[in-house]
């Protein structure tokens, strides 16, 4: 049985302005989980189009994991290991799935949509009454749930930051019932992993996975709105295709080391792609939004 959840998010902000801060947010967090040869790939991004919500963005991406498992997944997982996420985004409804060549078994599925209300919408996104039964809700609040402690930073606590462009901030205990703008991302999550002994326990980690990276997620994007409420749609993809250059770059150099290290014989010359890292915008201002480095 797919173990299948409903994630509801609210945001101080507007479904419209979240269009720009998601897009920003991805770009920029995507870069900063870069490292150690680990990170987000981005294989394609491209216009699409859907006869039910019409035009879209659709982008794939690799995302590479291996030594971010916990030691019982890792046990059986090659050292070069990597998730394929394949997103179409018709904002405001967005899916993506997610599936592995090593783990023909797993699935990973992702429907959302968006709405300019607190998360009280009992069926945003249209279920079957036999969905409905089996559906697990869970409300996230960015405020006061707890953040991993190896993720947390006093300066991207809501319960602390306030806007300097906004006025929005800090968020009190019970803000979604009384803040103004307020909109709510509500995702359905559907994981299967259909191995005998290990699909319970791999699916609840998926999802522990997934929350934690959705409160995360969501927290920064708040923070930083700052940096991207004066932003234009077309400002944001500048911005995204720019980072997603940055990441793809550090992710080649990292392998590319990491081969002439297991290989000296390798010649540098032929284990580096890339010799130069591509330009990167710096934050954005008021005027002009980018500088180049």
């Amino acid at each position: 049985m797919v173990l299948t959840k409903e994630y509801r998010i609210c945001m101080p902000i507007s479904v419209e302005e979240y269009k720009i801060g998601q897009l920003y947010m991805i770009a920029r967090h995507s870069l900063e989980q870069s490292g150690d040869g680990e990170g987000v790939e981005v294989v394609e991004n491209k216009e699409c189009f859907d006869e039910k919500h019409g035009k879209g963005q659709f982008t794939e991406k690799r995302i590479h994991l291996s030594s971010r498992l916990p030691y019982w997944v890792q046990a059986f997982t090659p050292k070069i290991f990597y998730v394929t996420e394949k997103a179409w985004n018709y904002f405001p409804y967005t899916t993506t799935e997610y599936t592995c060549s090593f783990i023909p078994r797993f699935n990973l599925t992702i429907e959302t949509k968006y709405e300019n209300n607190n998360g009280c919408t009992e069926n945003c996104l249209e279920l079957t009454p036999d969905e409905l039964a089996s559906r697990i809700v869970d409300h996230i609040d960015i405020g006061y749930d707890e953040v991993s402690p190896k993720h947390y930073k006093e300066e991207e606590d809501p319960r602390f930051f306030q806007s300097k462009k906004t006025g929005r901030g800090p968020l009190v205990d019970g803000w979604r019932t009384s803040f103004k703008p307020i909109m709510c991302s509500y995702k359905l999550v559907r994981a299967s992993f259909e191995v005998f002994g290990l699909q319970t326990r791999v699916e609840e980690f998926i999802h522990s996975c997934i929350r934690e990276v959705l409160l995360l997620g969501h927290r920064q994007a708040f923070v930083w709105i700052d940096e991207w409420i004066d932003m234009t749609l077309e400002d944001v993809r500048v911005y995204e295709s720019s980072l997603q250059l940055q990441t793809n770059f550090l992710l080649k150099q990292q392998k590319a080391q990491a081969s002439v290290e297991s290989d000296p014989s390798t010649p540098l010359s032929q284990a580096t792609p890339i010799s130069t890292p591509p330009t990167s915008p710096k934050s954005p201002v008021k005027k002009g939004y980018f500088g180049w480095f």
